[in-house]
């Protein structure tokens, strides 16, 4: 067998090892709020979202995956060390913060680990600015958009529900939690998946380059589409306790209605970034909503010094992988040459 074949396999599983540690590192996403408002069990809870993680696929295109695949770095400079780097960079990064329990952005690291290894390969002249710019613009639209759509609802609801006994409230937001939970699940998977799915495209892109092929654009073949949704959704299945309780209680405290409206919230700026091709980070998506579910409360009730070391979380993270995915790089030339 062609050894060039064999690290094409290597690759491709290091790929979908990020995909299914993406799923179990934010699990906690697409069911803190769920969880902690009791209305799923959190075993049941992962088996909701990981189903809507995989059937997401049904409803989105690929664009998130075209601008991982060849919107950050020049898909010229792109081949097995800068890839591994990539990738390494981000699951370094990831186990990090899940074993600390911080809700970091598994996408941001990947973006980071792929700037990382691509400047270490390339100089700074490979970073593709327009897309690492809508990436950069989405830390901070992402939350904001997440925070003022969730404070929106819960003024929608409550004044919906104002005359309404908080027994008949309470279950009625408890059904339809279900309905939320799912479609923030959707939008999870519809965007992260996407980016393995880029990383994947990018690398196949590479190797047909190396061998020969000439032209042609980045192209997403559906079995790339299928093991990354489903090795995201197994992820999931794992769960990712330790930021499940972050995301769930100690930022504030949520009741069924305020689930629902941060889930929803949360969900609408997934399925906008995602229609628009923009790689978001599902933590900050889903840390603005619950922020703004619970400053719709009070100001007081959202514990502030835990979204501020959240927020630090999402400073770091990409130049953190990027000089984790560059040291990979370079230990991949080092030994592979």
């Amino acid at each position: 067998m062609d050894g060039s074949f064999l690290v094409l396999v290597f690759l491709i599983g290091v790929a979908l090892a990020f995909d299914f540690m993406n799923g179990l590192h934010d699990a906690a996403n697409s069911i803190a709020t769920i969880v902690s408002t009791r209305v799923l069990k959190p075993h049941l809870a992962v088996l909701w979202a990981g189903f809507f993680n995989f059937i997401a696929f049904l409803f989105f295109g690929t664009a998130v995956a075209k601008t991982v695949g060849s919107g950050i770095i020049a898909p010229e400079a792109i081949d097995n060390a800068v890839i591994f780097g990539a990738l390494m960079g981000a699951i370094v990064w990831n186990v990090v913060t899940w074993l600390g329990g911080i809700p970091s952005s598994s996408s941001h690291a990947l973006v980071g680990g792929l700037i990382g290894a691509g400047v270490a390969k390339a100089g700074l002249g490979v970073v593709v600015m327009k897309g690492v710019i809508k990436t950069g613009t989405a830390i901070f639209l992402s939350p904001a958009v997440g925070f003022g759509l969730a404070l929106l609802l819960v003024l929608i609801v409550s004044w919906l529900f104002v005359r309404a006994r908080p027994n008949f409230a309470d279950s009625v937001f408890r059904k339809l939690q279900f309905v939320s939970a799912s479609l923030y699940s959707l939008g999870h998977g519809g965007n992260d998946a996407q980016k393995t799915m880029g990383i994947v495209a990018a690398l196949l892109f590479a190797h047909a380059q190396a061998n020969g092929a000439k032209g042609g654009d980045l192209t997403i073949p559906l079995w790339v589409v299928l093991s990354c949704q489903a090795a995201m959704g197994l992820g999931t299945l794992m769960g990712g306790w330790r930021i499940v309780k972050t995301m769930g209680s100690k930022i504030t405290k949520l009741s069924p209605m305020q689930g629902f409206c941060a889930e929803t919230g949360g969900a609408i700026t997934l399925f906008l970034a995602t229609h628009l091709g923009v790689p978001v980070s599902t933590t900050h998506t889903i840390t603005g909503a619950i922020i703004g579910v619970g400053s719709a409360r009070r100001v007081s009730a959202v514990r502030w010094g835990v979204a501020q070391s959240i927020v630090v979380a999402w400073f770091i993270t990409i130049p953190a992988a990027a000089l984790v995915g560059a040291v990979f790089f370079w230990l991949w030339k080092a030994v592979a040459g």
